[in-house]
């Protein structure tokens, strides 16, 4: 649920800060009106634009699950404007929420199929969304991988919910870091997540891949899905960095006929496939 006014923002307290990484923190948001709290909904992938008074809003996706009622969170790495003055908020302080937005993953869909997560440093958050949702329905799907990587173990983000993930027996994890990114007590694997993912060669048969990374990553990813037997139809992405407005009235996030925001930001392959070149 939005307000009426697509302009309006919902305000939002700040309840918890979670120090994540290097300039990034996580946000839990409570709603300051019960009314609010009690009829906003939302579905895994979808976005909403944080604002500080003053300083302008920025687009991130929601970063908790739609299984966890009463509040939101986001994940944010300190960059620019509006980001830093993000960072700067404390627990008890208001900020705004416009949305939710932009479209779904069809989770439903996914019933009985195996799952396989790939991600890639800040672009955890979008996926944690989805992971938590599928992990407070777990008896609903089949296997769960998560591969999971970084350039240094300090950029990992949600060290104590991959500590969580590694000990649940119905989930196989496994992270990485960039070559030179590793520690002396890292435990996990060394190298780029395209490799690791072609090393791990996870099977394709009943089972969807869910991708969210750094645009190289995801270059480099989706031909090792392909050859690991994945169809176009079977693989998801969500795309943020394009989105500004949240509602296609900027016009920053079209490509060709379509709206990063209106129409994502959660796209098959085989969607992206149809995009034009400069996509």
């Amino acid at each position: 649920m939005s307000y009426p006014n697509i302009y309006r923002p919902y305000l939002m307290r700040i309840d918890q800060i979670t120090e994540e990484a290097p300039d990034v923190r996580t946000l839990r948001l409570g709603f300051t009106r019960d009314e609010d709290r009690e009829h906003f909904s939302f579905k895994a992938g979808q976005f909403g634009e944080y604002s500080i008074f003053g300083e302008g809003e920025s687009t991130f996706c929601i970063a908790s699950s739609p299984t966890r009622e009463g509040y939101i969170e986001c994940t944010f790495r300190k960059m620019g404007r509006v980001t830093s003055a993000l960072s700067m908020r404390e627990v008890g302080d208001t900020i705004g929420f416009r949305g939710p937005y932009g479209s779904i993953f069809p989770i439903e869909e996914w019933y009985g199929k195996n799952l396989l997560f790939i991600a890639g440093g800040i672009a955890l958050p979008p996926m944690r969304c989805v992971i938590w949702n599928t992990l407070d329905l777990r008896d609903r799907f089949e296997d769960i991988t998560i591969i999971y990587g970084a350039r240094t173990v300090a950029d990992l983000v949600y060290k104590h919910e991959l500590k969580e993930w590694d000990e649940r027996p119905d989930v196989n994890l496994i992270t990485t870091v960039d070559p030179g990114g590793e520690t002396e007590d890292w435990t996990g694997k060394t190298g780029f997540v395209p490799t690791v993912l072609e090393e791990a060669a996870p099977s394709s048969q009943n089972t969807v891949a869910i991708v969210c990374g750094p645009p190289i990553m995801i270059k480099f990813t989706f031909p090792v899905l392909e050859k690991l037997g994945f169809g176009p139809d079977s693989i998801f992405t969500t795309l943020e960095n394009r989105m500004k407005c949240g509602i296609g009235k900027c016009g920053r996030c079209n490509v060709g006929e379509i709206f990063v925001c209106k129409d994502g930001p959660v796209f098959t392959y085989a969607k992206m496939k149809e995009l034009p070149p400069e996509f």
